[in-house]
């Protein structure tokens, strides 16, 4: 049992298998939080941590409670208006213009279990028995509102889940404001770690000390962004990637959101994550509810690396389409960087031949196949296959990729539209702008009013045309551009805040029937690279593109900065060319496919103008990497040296599997320098009692001997007359059970 209550005190225990997190309700009928960190023992009643004390020049609940003020205690889910100052977690606005709440506890209800919410990406427990779930209700007797906060526990990963409902009767309430999550802290002795950056550098991880005020990453760009992802930490200034106390946050939402890290006068850290509550206001009229997005919090006291490692557990197990949770991606070749629009059947042909004979396993053909897009500026919206490209049809193409014994992908950017399009001309009102307003572009394109139920309905009907016309394998959807004029021309004027929510749960309603009509069908989410990774695609996208930058050195930022707060198995990896289309740097197509390896392998370059050298380079890594690809994916990544913590330019990945027989260590150095101090490299995960071989070489090493004593890696050039160039440089260590 994770859920202890002790009715007497009105105390709430959740516990996990290393944590505890309890609350209980308070004088007022709120719920207080008490204490969130490792472990302790259930006992009826936790007095010193409820312990409060009197300050003056500040408010109090009653005069009679003069030690009862709101500004001074940790609270479970704040309301503003009562002498609270700090941001609250919810704000309605009642009928009479009033925003003062007064919900008062009713009960509890204990379930097996995770139950998928309706309409939004959620955590699941199918077999109800992996995790309980607790709902508090609590009741605003005057306004008639009712008010659930929801905690999951999942107890072998050390998570808890949480949202909230607000439910109306009686009467019409507007909601201002309705994060997912609070946790108050006693203190504020933490760094706040945050992944951000922007396109083509996204999520380089940022690790600043709490100070008083507010700290928080937010987005109003109807989309998660580029430039702050959802996920962020509050570590101890002494935690690194082996040790000390972490804790983690995530949103499984893809739109606006907010993390909010306050510290008030007292040094009490007060976090919030949720809907942005900028542009966004949800109207519940008699009868009906609103549901938050689910947010997710997880500790550890053993660092870094094992608060990744209970993420990953955690996806794979309750929030990945289990259809694909632990199922191997394939190695795909994408000819964006090949030929861009400037193909037909004739050109990729070659490119799936010889991407055939080098054991690539899936062809994806990207932007340019329908309509008649021959450049950015037109036919988004129309999808129908461009018979001047493609003489037999997208059907026959697949076909012949299928004859190949190879899956066959497709690139869709079904948010989207061009004014020059088909559909443009025979349903202008669906694109998003404002009356009256001038209509911005990005990129040459525009936006579709996803909440609209007949923009779903086409879009749905088009795309399932085309994938049972070709037997598709895979979608990577791209979403190019965010939202700007934001109206909605069917909604009514106090409803035109909700629009933004309204629009990612259109784009979800999208994913949801597709991924149920096409359950073998895998997708890719996409957003110009990383600018909607979060976990609310990844219940429907088990793999998102990481970045439009496939620059080997920075996606060693870019995967290490993502791996904090997601598994490798999410996000894609490509091989391509050099000098590399985004920052025009020179690097070995060893280091490329190294850091590729780490991540769902991909090429993304034309192979049929490679040197014979190359190909067999290429051919050696993916017969490598089918042979590790399972460990790659899915094994434990620990970070060794990494952005935070590396010198001379050097940083260390492994991944490790579940029983320590194997492992794999890529060490990878940025800039060589002159005579380099001897350096052994570290690993970790092992057994410490196991005999290993590196590299299949002659000599043993027990775990305890590579983890504590290490394993030499050689860094000064060799004396030749033709030295090879050592900048960008990689090395792959197999530990592999003697």
């Amino acid at each position: 049992m994770s859920i202890h209550v002790n009715e007497e005190n009105k105390l709430f225990h959740l516990q996990t298998a290393h944590t505890s997190y309890i609350f209980k309700i308070l004088e007022n009928d709120e719920a207080g939080q008490l204490y969130y960190g490792p472990r302790i023992p259930v006992k009826d009643d936790y007095k010193n941590l409820a312990t409060r004390e009197e300050h003056d020049c500040t408010n109090t609940l009653t005069v009679d409670q003069p030690d009862f003020q709101l500004e001074l205690i940790k609270r479970e889910y704040a309301s503003f208006g009562k002498g609270d100052y700090r941001y609250p977690a919810y704000q309605l606005t009642f009928h009479n213009g009033s925003r003062t709440t007064e919900f008062r506890y009713m009960g509890y209800s204990i379930t097996k279990g995770k139950k998928r919410l309706k309409d939004l990406p959620s955590t699941f427990d199918d077999a109800g028995d992996d995790a309980e779930t607790l709902d508090l209700a609590f009741k605003d007797e005057y306004d008639h509102v009712m008010m659930l906060l929801h905690y999951t526990i999942f107890e072998k990963e050390d998570v808890i889940v949480r949202s909230a409902t607000f439910s109306s009767f009686c009467t019409d309430i507007m909601v201002n404001r309705a994060m997912s999550l609070e946790l108050d802290l006693p203190d504020a002795n933490y760094d706040m770690v945050q992944f951000s950056g922007s396109w083509s550098r996204e999520r380089h991880m940022i690790r600043t000390p709490l100070r008083s005020g507010i700290q928080s990453i937010s987005s109003l760009r109807t989309a998660s962004s580029h430039q702050h992802n959802p996920f962020f930490m509050l570590a101890r200034p002494n935690t690194d990637n082996n040790q000390g106390g972490v804790f983690g946050f995530n949103f499984i939402y893809s739109g606006n959101f907010l993390d909010s890290v306050e510290v008030d006068q007292f040094d009490t850290t007060r976090v919030l994550v949720g809907i942005n509550p900028d542009e966004f206001a949800w109207k519940v009229d008699d009868g009906e509810t609103f549901q938050t997005p689910e947010a997710i919090m997880t500790y550890t006291d053993k660092g870094f690396n094992q608060l990744s490692h209970q993420l990953a557990d955690f996806y794979q197990k309750h929030l990945i389409n289990p259809h694909f949770a632990g199922k191997e991606r394939p190695i795909l070749i994408n000819n964006w960087e090949a030929t861009f629009m400037d193909f037909n059947e004739a050109k990729l042909m070659p490119i799936v031949d010889k991407a055939h004979e080098l054991g690539i396993e899936m062809f994806v053909l990207d932007d340019g196949w329908f309509g008649h897009r021959d450049d950015d500026h037109t036919s988004l919206g129309d999808w129908f296959v461009d018979e001047k490209k493609f003489e037999n049809g997208i059907d026959g193409f697949a076909k012949k990729v299928h004859d190949k014994g190879m899956k066959f992908g497709l690139w869709f950017e079904p948010e989207m539209i061009s004014i020059e399009s088909k559909l443009y001309e025979e349903h202008p009102d669906w694109m998003i702008s404002t009356p009256d307003r001038l209509i911005t572009p990005a990129r040459n394109q525009y936006v579709l009013d996803m909440t609209r139920q007949e923009v779903v309905d086409y879009l749905f009907d088009h795309m399932s045309a085309i994938i049972k016309k070709t037997k598709l394998d895979y979608i990577k959807w791209d979403m190019n551009r965010n939202i700007t004029e934001m109206f909605g021309s069917q909604l009514k004027h106090d409803r035109q805040l909700e629009f933004g929510h309204r629009y990612i749960l259109g784009v979800y309603q999208l994913y949801a029937r597709l991924t149920e009509a096409f359950p073998e069908v895998l997708f890719e989410s996409c957003a110009s690279g990383g600018g909607r990774f979060d976990l609310g695609m990844m219940y429907y996208a088990p793999q998102a593109w990481c970045s439009d930058d496939t620059d080997a050195v920075e996606r060693i930022y870019i995967q290490d900065g993502t791996s904090y707060g997601y598994q490798q198995s999410m996000w894609g990896a490509h091989v391509s060319a050099v000098p590399n289309d985004q920052v025009g740097r020179l690097t070995p197509i060893a280091t490329r496919a190294a850091v590729a390896y780490f991540g769902d392998l991909g090429y993304e370059l034309d192979v049929t103008k490679l040197p014979q050298e190359e190909l067999d380079q290429i051919k050696e890594q993916v017969a490598f990497y089918k042979k590790h690809r399972r460990l790659f994916q899915f094994g434990k990544f620990y970070r060794i040296d990494s952005p935070d913590t590396a010198t001379d330019n050097v940083y260390d990945w492994e991944v490790v599997n579940d029983d320590k027989s194997e492992a794999i260590l890529a060490r990878f150095q940025i800039l060589n320098g002159p005579n380099p101090a001897y350096i052994r490299t570290y690993f970790t995960g092992l057994d410490p009692e196991k005999m290993y071989t590196i590299n299949g070489g002659d000599e043993k090493f027990s775990g305890a001997e590579l983890m504590n004593v290490g394993y030499f890696v050689p860094r000064i050039m060799e004396r030749k007359p033709e030295k090879d160039p050592s900048d960008f440089s990689a090395r792959i260590l197999v530990a592999k059970e003697a």
